[in-house]
């Protein structure tokens, strides 16, 4: 099974949760270190790589990036974006020039290749 977002939800329940709390007193100390759990030092924490990276299967194929919008832009996206989140319609809008890009570049190479393959005319007057 493929993991994605869509399956990693976690449903959520009214319920509350009955907790043991004589367990969680007799629990060793949580900030106390051991040999499953060892401190982490700054060094390792420079070490350590986003979960896609180390689990490609928990990749979400997205990029978190900061981006500067002007306001009328963002406005309008979040006016379109009818619930489904004004992020995801950039990130379509986006995904679509490209597609619309890489056609036109095709197309000027079929023209291209075509003008190449016919014979030059010769005006005789």
């Amino acid at each position: 099974m493929t993991v994605s977002k869509r399956n990693l939800k976690i449903e959520v329940s009214d319920a509350t949760p009955a907790i043991n709390w004589n367990a969680v007193d007799a629990a060793p100390l949580a900030d106390t270190p051991d040999d499953d759990s060892p401190e982490l030092t700054a060094v390792h924490a420079a070490q350590l790589l986003p979960i896609g990276d180390v689990l490609p299967a928990f990749s979400t194929g997205k990029t978190r990036i900061t981006i500067n919008l002007d306001n009328a832009v963002l406005q309008a996206y979040k006016a379109r974006s009818g619930g489904r989140g004004y992020q995801t319609l950039i990130n379509e809008t986006l995904r679509r020039g490209l597609q619309t890009d890489a056609l036109k570049e095709a197309l000027r190479e079929v023209i291209r290749e075509e003008k190449l393959s016919q014979p030059l005319s010769c005006a005789t007057g």
